[in-house]
C-alpha cells in the first residue's frame, strides 16, 4: 500500500469508490481500468470506513463529469480535455474520445505514481507540475476549445487561490470552460469528517460555495450550469440503494451539499 500523506493520499479514496461501485452497480457506472487496479487497495481500510453514501458520492461526481466531458467532446471536432490534479483518475478510458487530446496534470510525485500503474494512452499526455503555476499551459494548443476539469481538487485550497487561478487562465485560453465539483459549508464539514475517518488527518478542505451565481460573478464568468450529483443515480438505483443513502442523496441535491459547476472562462 502507498506511503503518501496529505492531499496526494486522497487519490486512493476515489479509486476505491470506482472499484466498489463498478462491482455493485455496473448498470450505473462501470470502470474497467479501475477494476484492473483493484490490487492497489487490497489491504486498504478505506472501503471499510466508507458508507454506501460516501462511495456513491465519489462515483456520482465521476458520472456527471463524464457526461459533461462527453458532451463537450461531441460538440467540438477537436478539443483539449485537461484533468487538473488527475491523481489515479481513469476517465480517459471511460469516454468516447474521438479526436480530443487529453492532458493529465498533477504534482511530480503523483504523476510518477500514475506512470507506474497507468500507461498513457494515444493522444494522452502526462504533465508534471503545480496546476496554479500554469506552466502546464505551454504543453497544449490554447487556441482550440478546451475543457478543464478539477475533480475533488479545489476543496483543498482557499477561495482566493481559486479566483486567482480563474483570472489567470482567462488570458491564456481563447475558448475555454472549467468544470469542477463543489459543496456548501455543511458539505465541506461532512467531507472533512469522512477524510479523517479514512485515516488521513492532514488533508483538510477549505473551499466551498454558498451561491453558484454569486461565485460566477466574482470570477467575471458565465455560469453555464450548476447540477446536483444524484438525479440519475436515484432514478436508476432507487430499488437497490439503502434508505439512508437515498435520503442523504435527496437532501444533498435539494440543499446543494454537492454540486457540479460549469463556467465559461473565455
Amino acid at each position: 500500500m502507498n506511503n503518501y500523506e496529505g492531499v496526494e493520499d486522497t487519490l486512493f479514496i476515489p479509486l476505491t469508490a470506482r472499484i466498489n461501485i463498478s462491482k455493485r452497480f455496473p448498470e450505473y457506472f462501470y470502470d474497467k481500468k479501475a477494476l484492473e487496479m483493484e490490487y492497489l487497495i487490497k489491504n486498504s481500510s478505506i472501503e471499510k470506513k466508507s458508507s454506501e453514501y460516501t462511495l456513491m458520492a465519489s462515483v456520482s461526481r465521476n458520472y456527471n463529469l463524464d457526461e459533461i466531458t462527453q458532451n463537450f467532446i461531441d460538440k467540438h471536432e477537436k478539443c483539449n480535455i485537461v484533468n487538473l490534479g488527475v491523481g489515479l483518475e481513469t476517465s480517459y478510458f471511460r469516454l468516447n474520445r474521438k479526436d480530443s487530446l487529453f492532458y493529465e496534470v498533477d504534482l511530480p510525485e503523483v504523476i510518477d505514481l500514475r506512470q507506474k500503474y497507468i500507461k498513457a494512452g494515444e493522444n494522452e499526455k502526462y504533465i508534471k507540475g503545480d496546476l496554479f503555476e500554469l506552466e502546464w499551459c505551454n504543453e497544449l494548443d490554447t487556441s482550440i476549445p478546451t475543457l478543464m476539469i478539477a475533480s475533488g481538487v479545489f476543496q483543498y485550497f482557499h477561495e482566493k487561490d481559486i479566483l486567482s487561478f480563474i483570472e489567470n487562465i482567462k488570458s491564456i485560453f481563447e475558448k475555454a470552460e472549467l468544470v469542477f465539483d463543489a459543496t456548501n459549508k455543511f458539505g465541506i464539514k461532512y467531507s472533512n469528517i469522512y477524510v479523517k475517518r479514512t485515516g488521513n488527518k492532514s488533508a483538510l478542505m477549505y473551499f466551498y460555495i454558498k451561491n453558484p451565481k454569486e461565485f460566477a460573478k466574482k470570477c467575471n464568468c458565465e455560469l453555464i450550469e450548476c447540477r446536483g450529483f444524484y438525479k440519475d443515480a436515484l432514478g436508476l438505483l432507487s430499488k437497490k440503494l439503502g434508505i439512508y443513502t437515498k435520503i442523504s442523496m435527496k437532501i444533498a441535491d435539494r440543499q446543494k451539499n454537492a454540486m457540479i459547476i460549469t463556467l465559461k472562462i473565455s
